[in-house]
């Protein structure tokens, strides 16, 4: 039974507290009507200066600018503005916010004017667009599906670059083969390929031996060694 009184008691508290929250958020220096003809003039203000196209007359007050800049951007998605349903006031540490409901051809949106805490001075101007629950679930699909094929691409364009490298190295490599000079034979070397070739070729180089001696009228053809034979290019017109 104790148990039960302490959780009514503490129930009855919370809901004391919650109530006299709500009382300091609504109750200030400003009235729900004067919020609503305030917000629906500087709501008709930003819509005639976005419309005449003289945001840049107002560069020099970031307040203003960037309000206005935010319902340019807005009325893309607004359409066309119908004016507006009403306005609530809720007052917080240091400020007040003075929100506009919006009605558009498209969309609707809240436009949250701040106050500073003399609820004179204008320090911030948002414009939001409400959408459906089944366009803010399609965007965040695009927005996924945007973000994943980004990486995906970025990827792909890696591993392709790397796969370039590895051909860029082979056709190095390629190249640097077709420069290096053939490597030159020692006289060894020569001589023996030249015995070989000789080797083949036995009969003849025993003729070339025995016209060579018989030219130079020797006897024999003891002094004579042939080293290597050629085959000449030339014709036989050319070698007469």
């Amino acid at each position: 039974m104790k148990k039960r009184l302490i959780l009514f008691a503490m129930l009855t508290c919370m809901i004391c507290l919650a109530a006299c929250g709500k009382d300091e958020a609504v109750n200030g220096p400003i009235s729900q009507e004067a919020a609503l003809n305030n917000g629906t003039e500087i709501v008709n203000r930003l819509h005639a200066v976005v419309s005449g196209k003289m945001i840049e007359q107002y560069a020099d007050d970031p307040v203003s600018y960037n309000g206005c800049l935010g319902w340019e951007s807005a009325l893309t998605d607004i359409g066309e503005y119908e004016g507006v349903s009403g306005a609530s006031v809720y007052y917080k540490d240091g400020g007040a916010v003075i929100t506009v409901s919006v009605l558009g051809s498209s969309h609707n949106a809240e436009v949250e004017i701040l106050l500073d805490d003399t609820y004179t001075r204008i320090t911030g101007i948002t414009t939001n667009v409400q959408y459906s629950l089944g366009e803010i679930l399609i965007k965040a699909g695009l927005n996924t599906l945007i973000g994943m094929g980004t990486v995906f691409v970025v990827l792909i364009l890696i591993s392709l670059i790397i796969s370039c490298f590895t051909l860029i190295s082979k056709l190095e490599k390629k190249q640097k083969k077709k420069e290096e000079p053939a490597p030159a034979q020692s006289p060894v070397v020569q001589q023996i390929a030249a015995k070989e070739e000789l080797s083949d070729d036995t009969e003849l180089v025993a003729v070339i031996a025995a016209a060579i001696a018989a030219y130079e009228g020797a006897a024999s053809t003891d002094g004579f060694v042939v080293r290597s034979i050629r085959k000449s290019n030339k014709s036989k017109w050319q070698n007469a």
